[in-house]
C-alpha cells in the first residue's frame, strides 16, 4: 500500500471554537491506482490533499507512505520524505519564466543533488512520456495551457515518486485538452505504478479512475468509479469552484 490515511481528523481554529476540516477520515490508494476526490466546495478536499502531501500535520491519525508513518518526524524529515516519495500536480503549473521545459525538470533533479548529465537525462525520458520532448528548449510563454500543465506533471515525477497528488489539473483548460490531461494522468499512473490521488470538480473525467472518495462536511465515503457515477453527476450539477 503506497498510501495510507488512517482516521485522520484535521481542526482549524474558528473565533472561540474550532472549525472540522477532516473527520475520522480514512483512505488507502493502492499502488498503481488512481483516487478521484471529489465533494462540494469548502468540504474538505483540499485538506485531505494537504495531510496526504505532508503539508499539514492532521490533529489525529496517522499517514502512512510507503510503510512509512510521518508521525514523530520532524520538519526537515518531512521535507526530505516528499523529495523522494511524493510528486505534487499544483493546480497552476508555477512553471519559472526563464527556465526551458527541460530545465524547469532539472531544477527538481538538481536540489536532490543529481549530477546535470543525469539530470538531463531523466528530464528528457519524462517529456518524451508526456509527449513534449520536442518542446523541451521551449519557455513557458512559448507553450500552450496544455503543454505547459504536461510539463507541471512530468516536474512532479522527475524524483521517481511513489506517490502523486494532483490538484484540479484541468480546472484552466477546455474539456478536450482537460481529457488529455487526466488521460496522462492515467497513463502514467498505470506505467510508473504510483499512487495517485486527484482532486476535481469534473465528473466527467471519473470514468478513468480505480475509486472515487467523495468528502462532505468533513466525512469520505468510497465507491467503486463507474460510467454511470459520470453520467448522473453530470446532470444532477455542475461542477463548482473552490
Amino acid at each position: 500500500m503506497s498510501l495510507n490515511l488512517t482516521d485522520i481528523t484535521l481542526t482549524y481554529p474558528d473565533g472561540d471554537t474550532r472549525l472540522t476540516a477532516l473527520d475520522q477520515v480514512s483512505l488507502k490508494a493502492p499502488q498503481g491506482s488512481l483516487t478521484a476526490v471529489v465533494g462540494p466546495s469548502g468540504s474538505g478536499k483540499s485538506s485531505l490533499l494537504a495531510v496526504a502531501a505532508t503539508l499539514i500535520t492532521p490533529d489525529t491519525g496517522t499517514v502512512t507512505i510507503d510503510d512509512q508513518t510521518t508521525t514523530g518526524l520532524s520538519r526537515g524529515e518531512l521535507t526530505e520524505l516528499r523529495r523522494h516519495k511524493i510528486g505534487i500536480v499544483f493546480q497552476q503549473p508555477n512553471l519559472l519564466p526563464s527556465l526551458t521545459g527541460a530545465e524547469q525538470l532539472q531544477v527538481m533533479a538538481r536540489i536532490d543533488g543529481r549530477k546535470p548529465r543525469t539530470a538531463h537525462t531523466r528530464a528528457m525520458e519524462l517529456l518524451d512520456a508526456v509527449g513534449l520532448a520536442d518542446q523541451a528548449g521551449r519557455r513557458p510563454h512559448q507553450l500552450s495551457g496544455g503543454q505547459r500543465q504536461r510539463i507541471n506533471i512530468a516536474r512532479a515525477l522527475m524524483n521517481d515518486p511513489t506517490v502523486l497528488l494532483v490538484d484540479e489539473p484541468t480546472s484552466a483548460l477546455d474539456h478536450e485538452r482537460g481529457a488529455a490531461i487526466l488521460d496522462l494522468i492515467t497513463r502514467l499512473t498505470h506505467q510508473r505504478a504510483t499512487a495517485t490521488v486527484l482532486v476535481t470538480h469534473d465528473p466527467a473525467h471519473l470514468t478513468a479512475v480505480d475509486q472515487i472518495a467523495e468528502v462532505h462536511d468533513g466525512r469520505l465515503s468510497l465507491q467503486a468509479a463507474n460510467r454511470h457515477y459520470a453520467r448522473s453527476s453530470r446532470t444532477s450539477h455542475a461542477p463548482e469552484s473552490e
